[in-house]
């Protein structure tokens, strides 16, 4: 089959507070499409403020799916999300639609188009002593145990780090080498629109900070207050999604909503800034798409 003879599906690319949402639904009423979440925050419902989910307005134009289907007590994973969307794909396609993924993390995105990494379950007592390790307590041990991800990773990427210094302890072989070992990815079976939107960097942080302060004026103060009363384990990715401890740091008196505002808007943007990089500069090159007018 030559790539033209190929389902094609658009992806629209960016950092946060780029204006995803708004191009999907002009694509989607354009062209008989379906939009496909591809954000890792917007999965949960118990988020709808705080993620920056499509109006209930927008909801309504066109299909969306994989929106606010996830409750925040249970982890997504990028696996569990990549065979969903899948899913998701398949119906649209079928439906004689035009699969429309949206999103900017890009985690999901590389897995549902490279696959996945056959990385064993992390043996828990080796995950718990990595997940209090500081970024730069993770990056020391990383340079030693695996110097690879170490040049690769930023120093500051918790997440990123303690990730793989727990998979080269667990396994005895390097998140790298792991990834090279990638099954079930759709990239050689689809034909990739790919839509950049990726404004200039002044233009983006005015942008993050008033979807900030659109939050607060929306009821994001509640939201998690909600999220809170649950009580749940504050290692669960929604409860480490952006603004949440921040959020909760002032409903406990710890701080002014002023100040927790203000942490807000700088992670945002140091968000919106990684997110960026990674989308201009490997995007393309890793899975060969063709740009889209964006």
């Amino acid at each position: 089959m030559s790539p033209s003879d190929l389902p094609r599906i658009a992806l629209i690319a960016g950092p946060t507070a780029s204006g995803k949402s708004a191009r999907a639904v002009e694509l989607a009423e354009h062209e008989h499409g379906t939009i496909i979440n591809a954000d890792a925050s917007q999965v949960y419902r118990d988020l709808r403020i705080l993620s920056a989910r499509p109006a209930e307005a927008e909801e309504e134009r066109v299909p969306h799916r994989l929106f606010g289907y996830r409750d925040g007590a249970s982890a997504c994973s990028a696996a569990e999300w990549a065979e969903d969307a899948k899913v998701a794909i398949a119906e649209a396609i079928g439906d004689g639609r035009l699969p429309i993924l949206v999103g900017g993390t890009g985690l999901y995105i590389r897995t549902l188009l490279e696959g996945i990494a056959p990385v064993p379950e992390i043996d828990p007592d080796i995950r718990r002593a990595v997940r209090v390790l500081s970024a730069g307590e993770a990056h020391a041990a990383l340079t030693q145990e695996d110097p690879r991800a170490a040049s690769r990773l930023h120093p500051n990427d918790t997440a990123r780090l303690q990730r793989a210094l727990e998979v080269v302890r667990s396994t005895g072989r390097g998140i790298d080498s792991w990834r090279e070992s990638r099954t079930g990815g759709i990239a050689d079976r689809v034909r990739i629109d790919l839509h950049f939107i990726v404004p200039p960097v002044p233009e983006l942080y005015a942008r993050c900070d008033a979807r900030v302060d659109q939050m607060i004026a929306t009821g994001a103060v509640d939201e998690v207050a909600e999220l809170r009363a649950r009580a749940l384990d504050p290692d669960l990715p929604v409860m480490r999604a952006i603004g949440v401890s921040q959020l909760i740091q002032y409903l406990e008196g710890e701080t002014e909503l002023s100040v927790a505002t203000a942490a807000i808007k700088q992670a945002t943007r140091n968000y919106a800034k990684r997110q960026r990089t990674w989308l201009r500069h490997q995007l393309p090159s890793r899975f060969g798409a063709t740009p889209g007018a964006g």
